[in-house]
């Protein structure tokens, strides 16, 4: 048993963005842990909530399809947790520059509803935000840590960076306890495939599976890193269960870079088959792209001594086993 374990034993667990990939995964480890977890989740068809997401813990779990815009509701649904997992968010970056009212709706108004519904309804819950590496926007340098300065390409970034600082605001000024998770490329089953709205990675399993050319836009030559949803929920559950992660950001990261041809490459390579071509960059897409991209992530290391376990193989393996055979429930509409 981790040594985190005893603290979400029996606790009231909160979840927003709980039937979606990486929060469908952290609701799984909390059940294993004794927790009592309710999931909200709007479900709206583009957010990537799916309720085959938690198929084998339905009857461990409550359930309530709510959107996290709806304040009576989170008003209601803050009261009596003991943690808040605060992982409902708009994830597409082009989304948010196609609609930037509705991402600003969700990753800042939103953000402050709920972060209003804690102050005065529950103040003594602990709140771990899903934040993202995108409002870092094109690195001055590599690898990035946590005093980059933040200079996001898109709408989605600048909403973002507003929503983790919300909840750092409200724990220096009001002692509501949060900290906040600056995830990158995050893969694992359940996430997003019909799409590239969660990851570009999604769209390139279906395709795989499919018999597609995997699309690569650019030379391929761009560098990411990646963490796999089972590392990514031992970093929330650690946040969650040490108090010196309040008021602190992190990343998370990987000890491995790659680049999207080697990554295609990797990908052919598991399934056994499949083909990628380059392709010039879409018109709405090459000014928001960040280029080179991976994380330093020392500092959730030295504080909480969270460091990735999965290597990228084995998480492209599990990932790839998990499509084959559930196609079916998440290639579709």
């Amino acid at each position: 048993m981790n040594d985190y374990a005893k603290t979400y034993d029996g606790a009231h667990i909160l979840i927003t963005g709980g039937l979606g990939f990486i929060g469908s995964s952290l609701a799984r480890r909390l059940v294993e842990h004794g927790a009592r977890v309710t999931l909200v989740d709007s479900l709206i068809p583009i957010y990537g909530g799916n309720q085959r997401n938690i198929t084998g813990i339905e009857d461990q779990v409550r359930i309530n399809i709510a959107d996290v815009r709806d304040e009576h509701s989170m008003n209601y649904l803050v009261q009596g947790q003991h943690f808040l997992f605060n992982l409902a968010g708009q994830s597409s970056h082009l989304d948010s520059m196609r609609d930037p009212f509705t991402d600003l709706e969700i990753n800042c108004r939103a953000q402050l509803s709920i972060l209003e519904a804690c102050r005065k309804h529950n103040p003594d819950l602990k709140i771990i935000y899903t934040s993202t590496r995108q409002m870092y926007g094109k690195p001055d340098y590599l690898p990035v840590d946590e005093r980059h300065l933040l200079h996001p390409t898109d709408i989605n970034g600048v909403n973002k960076m507003a929503g983790e600082w919300y909840h750092i605001v409200y724990n220096n000024v009001y002692g509501i306890r949060a900290c906040a998770l600056r995830l990158t490329n995050t893969i694992g089953p359940r996430m997003r495939v019909k799409d590239a709205r969660q990851t570009f990675l999604g769209i390139w399993i279906k395709k795989l599976i499919d018999g597609e050319p995997i699309q690569i836009w650019g030379d391929g030559t761009q560098i990411r890193d990646f963490t796999y949803v089972d590392d990514a929920v031992e970093a929330l559950l650690m946040a969650g269960a040490n108090p010196t992660a309040d008021g602190q950001v992190f990343n998370l990261g990987s000890d491995e870079t790659i680049n999207l041809r080697d990554l295609a490459e990797l990908l052919i390579e598991i399934h056994g088959s499949g083909r990628y071509e380059c392709m010039p960059y879409p018109a709405d897409r090459k000014p928001i792209d960040i280029g080179d991209y991976y994380s330093d992530y020392r500092l959730i290391q030295g504080r909480l001594g969270w460091r990735p376990r999965v290597s990228l193989r084995e998480g492209l393996q599990r990932t790839l086993a998990f499509y084959q055979a559930e196609k079916d429930f998440y290639f579709g509409d």
